[in-house]
């Protein structure tokens, strides 16, 4: 394991200095799955949950969540983010909603926190919506599914399988 960058050489957190970066457009997706009974999905495929539009809801959560990530997580960035987007499939086997995002920036540092915390928030949203018709719902696999620009280059996940 390599230097961690957040931290100075007394071992105190720090925010990176990226002043020295280029510009470079650089791009994230993340994924994440929540889990939930086949009649709660129904609820949102049909639209009939009793707080309204599950989906129209969780899309705006995560791509507030996205713009708000440097006040969330500390020693970030604050990013003047290009686009931001959160995107769902259903599933039935397992039964739930995929939720994936992807945020982009011209900067000098990446957007990969931006991206998870978008689909985080998105996932905690369809929870909180949903959790009168099925409290035993779970969220798992929030990860980085690829990560395009800067000195780093380009990461891809592997894919996986049942989501």
């Amino acid at each position: 394991m390599g230097k961690l960058s957040h931290l100075n050489s007394k071992g105190e957190a720090r925010m990176v200095d990226v002043s020295g970066k280029s510009v470079s457009e650089r791009v994230a997706r993340a994924e994440g799955f929540v889990a939930m009974a086949p009649a709660t999905l129904a609820l949102v495929e049909t639209g009939t949950a009793k707080k309204g539009d599950v989906l129209a809801a969780a899309r705006l959560a995560g791509i507030m969540a996205a713009k708000k990530t440097h006040e969330l997580i500390p020693l970030c960035h604050p990013l003047a983010i290009t686009s931001a987007g959160v995107e769902f499939a259903s599933s039935r086997e397992p039964c739930g909603l995929r939720v994936m995002a992807e945020v982009k920036v011209a900067g000098q540092t990446g957007v990969e926190m931006e991206a998870l915390t978008a689909v985080s928030i998105a996932c905690l949203t369809i929870y909180d919506m949903l959790k009168s018709a099925d409290k035993a719902m779970t969220m798992s696999g929030i990860r980085l599914v690829e990560k395009r620009g800067g000195r780093s280059g380009h990461f891809r996940a592997e894919p996986r399988s049942n989501r």
